[in-house]
């Protein structure tokens, strides 16, 4: 159900539970009682996860979300990735398995305490859990990319960029517990649609953040909302309280790909400058949102098992964004056509405008560190992969115009290029 937060500036924070939020009723006046048209798809996208709890619940069932109802080989597997959890090539995936689909939540608590600030800010770890929980559940686990498991792979880039030294020598007990909430909840309550459909189907969020950094915008007032909720901050001074909701706005917000050549053109002359000075908290802000923009992206980066999974999960949420607009006769917006925008193209485009950029700058202020130089090297092998996945693609296509047959130079060719 909903619930709203009133805090102490009067701005309302909105909470939501585990189901979309996309209203329906604002297209084309169609109503959510009885079938939502001929397509299935669109109606289990809204009833099937409330079917499921209801069902289960109904079965007397009960949810086993808790970390600790596990077999104990899992937990010993889960506690044996968390000592190497610093590695770039970490897989999420198989942690949030070993997690019961609570990789979020367990890889938070390990990192807070990893790097004191339960200590340090006195945090009471019961209220601490509630909390990590509210923001877990926050998202929404039917969303194929940006659900939990995206939030706890950015919370991993993050810690693993925290630890660069050229960051690392500089970052506070406050830059860090920041860092880590902002990558947690930089996209909870996330749709599984794009501001543009949200604009063009004036959705009242739209509306309320006048169609400026929407999604943005709310999942920092979510995660304000639940921050208020738990009451993890109480003990602290409101100034503290009201410097650290300020700056986790400022760090979700850094996140909206619109604003991307803002931060690079900013970023550029600072170091073409040599201007930076860490010890400057205003400069160290800046270098997290960086930090942030970069794990948030960093899909590209990883090895080629678990970056082609990213990125066929969020061209599925694409994907699907383009069959609700074919649905209510909207046009279909770009990146979201299955059958024009293929996976390989719509992934070398970004990775080509806006991944490399991004990353060849951050090697730069990193001075090409190891980790640097490994996602850099991830980056273009990967890049030169899916251009063979579109060549054969594009192979394939013309072969099927020529009567179907490959011929022997155009399979020659296909090998070579198989291999990146």
């Amino acid at each position: 159900g909903d619930a709203r937060v009133r805090g102490q500036t009067g701005v309302v924070s909105e909470r939501r539970g585990s189901y979309p939020f996309i209203d329906f009723r604002l297209l084309n006046n169609t109503t959510l009682s009885g079938e939502i048209g001929t397509k299935k798809k669109v109606k289990r996208l809204l009833s099937f996860q409330r079917y499921f709890h209801a069902s289960r619940l109904l079965r007397g069932i009960v949810p086993q979300a808790s970390l600790y109802l596990l077999d104990e080989d899992y937990l010993g597997q889960a506690r044996h990735m968390l000592s190497k959890v610093g590695m770039w090539d970490f897989d999420i995936f198989l942690f949030d398995r070993l997690t019961n689909g609570n990789s979020l939540v367990t890889l938070l608590c390990h990192l807070f305490n990893v790097h004191g600030l339960i200590h340090h800010f006195q945090l009471d770890m019961v209220t601490l859990h509630r909390f990590f929980v509210m923001v877990q559940e926050d998202y929404h686990s039917q969303n194929p990319y940006h659900n939990a498991v995206h939030a706890a792979d950015v919370t991993q880039a993050m810690h693993c960029y925290l630890r660069e030294p050229k960051l690392a020598n500089f970052l506070t007990p406050s830059d860090i517990m920041l860092g880590l909430l902002a990558a947690a909840a930089h996209d909870v309550d996330h749709p599984g649609v794009n501001q543009p459909f949200l604009i063009k189907t004036k959705h009242h969020l739209a509306s309320l953040y006048q169609n400026v950094s929407v999604l943005e915008n709310h999942h920092w007032r979510s995660t304000i909302g639940m921050l208020r909720e738990s009451r993890l901050l109480a003990h602290l001074p409101k100034e503290v309280t009201q410097d650290i909701e300020q700056q986790l706005g400022s760090l979700i917000l850094a996140t909206d790909i619109n604003r991307q050549n803002e931060f690079l053109i900013r970023l550029k002359s600072h170091l073409d400058n040599q201007d930076l000075r860490l010890e400057d908290a205003q400069d160290r802000h800046f270098m997290l949102q960086i930090a942030l923009k970069c794990a948030d992206i960093c899909n590209p980066c990883r090895v080629w098992d678990l970056s082609k999974q990213w990125s066929e999960r969020v061209c599925e949420e694409f994907y699907r964004q383009g069959d609700l607009e074919q649905k209510f006769e909207l046009e279909i917006s770009p990146l979201c056509n299955q059958q024009k925008d293929t996976v390989p193209s719509i992934q070398i485009g970004f990775m080509t405008y806006i991944v490399e950029p991004l990353f060849e700058r951050w090697a730069q202020f990193t001075g090409n560190t190891p980790l640097s130089e490994n996602m850099l090297n991830h980056l273009r092998r990967n890049k030169a992969k899916w251009r063979s996945l579109l060549h054969k693609q594009h192979s394939s296509s013309r072969s099927n115009d020529h009567s179907g047959q490959v011929t022997g130079s155009q399979e020659q060719t296909l090998n070579e290029e198989e291999t990146p």
